[in-house]
């Protein structure tokens, strides 16, 4: 084989072999941090909601996203207005695990004053997220339930 062969048609191929494999490395890379996010914001279930509070004895909404991703070595706003603009816009039907989902659950329409985690995506209309509702504390909800799906503001992506 003659080394202008070689570079014509082999080079090309390792090179967009290598890309593909960088890729990958990445989303796994990716995985393993989102998977940390979710398994740091469930060990907070069960616990009640507290405005401002930031500790398993009581916590609200912008606390848990705040240390599920501090878990990963990233480091958000400690409010949910200022979490809402951090990280890529990500539109409803493109939300992936580990995206914050953000609602407008006050008297003003368009004022975030909720927030989650996505922790699955089970379907087109079952994507459950995990966050600390006032009610019931750090539960796992379906973003189209009816409650939620009518508050939601956007999304974001961090990682």
């Amino acid at each position: 084989m003659s080394l202008p062969l070689f570079s014509k048609r082999i080079f090309p191929l390792l090179l967009c072999i290598s890309f593909v494999l960088v890729g990958c490395a990445g989303n796994v890379a990716r995985t393993k941090k989102v998977n940390t996010v979710i398994q740091t914001a469930r060990s907070y279930t069960g616990t009640p909601y507290k405005f401002g509070g930031t500790t398993k004895a009581g916590i609200d909404c912008s606390a848990l996203i705040y240390h599920a991703y501090r878990s990963v070595k990233v480091t958000l706003p400690r409010v949910s207005e200022d979490q809402a603009k951090k990280g890529a816009k990500v539109k409803l039907k493109d939300l992936k695990v580990g995206d914050l989902v953000f609602f407008a659950t006050g008297k003003r329409k368009r004022k975030v004053t909720h927030a989650g985690i996505i922790t699955s995506v089970r379907g087109k209309k079952d994507i459950r997220f995990i966050h600390s509702s006032s009610s019931l504390g750090v539960v796992e909800s379906n973003l189209y339930s009816p409650y939620y799906i009518q508050r939601f503001l956007r999304a974001r992506r961090i990682l």
